[in-house]
This record gives structure tokens, sequence and C-alpha cells, in this order.
């Protein structure tokens, strides 16, 4: 039957645990994103660091996410923004700590941790804090960021990735803390 929707299957979302910047912290990675050559921008509504990544999962465990998410041992954290990096993979060049704040390895764990109370393993990958920038690019001449950006984040957010699993725009399933 190709392409449609199965009738049996239960819905997924494409979902992530991710921290999420305030306005002026936005404008300014979307500053620096629109600096670098070549790929695709990521837009200034998707900007974010990925602290736990699910992936596809069903109705249930988005929800219970949504519902835990307050329960992560979480305060606010400084992050200084001053190296850019690349994935080759998905060709897609970042801006991250050099210098990983404890707080933020303490929280990607704990986050990884409710993904697994929740029912789903969280990626298993070394927790490499980032925000992508551009997508289908090349390498950056240099890892030096011109402006480093000071970033003290203060809002964790559950992510939905599209809809019913398939790639789109984001969508704010929680927030914490609310508001």
């Amino acid at each position: 039957m190709g392409g449609g929707k199965d009738v049996g299957s239960p819905p997924v979302r494409r979902v992530f645990l991710a921290l999420w910047p305030d306005e002026a912290t936005r404008l300014a990675l979307h500053h620096v994103a629109r600096s670098l050559p070549g790929g695709r921008g990521v837009p200034a509504a998707h900007l974010h660091l990925t602290v736990a990544f699910p992936g596809n999962v069903g109705i249930e465990v988005a929800d219970c996410l949504a519902e835990r998410l307050e329960s992560l041992a979480f305060s606010p954290v400084p992050i200084l923004l001053d190296r850019l990096g690349y994935f080759p993979g998905p060709r897609v060049t970042w801006l991250g700590p050099s210098r990983v704040p404890e707080e933020l390895e303490h929280l990607a764990s704990e986050a990884r941790g409710l993904c697994l109370a929740c029912g789903v393993p969280a990626d298993a990958g070394a927790f490499v804090p980032h925000v992508t920038l551009r997508r289908f690019t090349r390498p950056p001449v240099s890892s030096v960021v011109e402006t480093p950006i000071h970033w003290y984040a203060d809002r964790l957010a559950l992510v939905e990735s599209g809809r019913h699993g398939h790639l789109g725009p984001y969508r704010l399933l929680a927030r914490w803390p609310e508001g």
C-alpha cells in the first residue's frame, strides 16, 4: 500500500529533551549561524541544545516524559558557547562549549535516566553538547568563534519535531520551569 499511515499502528512522536534558549540567546545563535558560509541555516525557532534524544516513541512515553520533566534535578546552567564543530555524517556545523560544565553533564545524565524511567533508552552515544547552526555544509575553516555566547540556560523543554514520527516543525510539549 505505499506511503500511508498504518491503521493498526499506535501513534508516535519524534521527541527530544533540550535546553531551550531565551530570546536574546536565540538571536545571538541565529546571528552566528547566518555568519557561516554554505549549507542551510537552522531556523531561529529551532535552535536548542539537546540533552537526551529518545527519538520516535509512543504517545504514552511522550506523556510520561512531559509529566515527569519537572522531576529532573535541574538548576540553571551557565554555558559559554565558544567553539565551532562539525559532524561529518549529517554534515552539520554546530556551536558548543570548549569546556563542558559539570552541571550540564549531570543534567544530560538525569535526562537519560528520565528516558529509561519512561521506558525508552535515550541515545547511548557520548554526550557532545552543541547547538546545530547549519545543515548540509562543510567543516568550518576554524573552530574559533568571533564573539562567544554566554548562555544562562534556565529552561528545559520536551520538544516534538514534526508529526507522527516524521520530521517537521517543532512543537513544545512541556517546559520546566513552566511559563
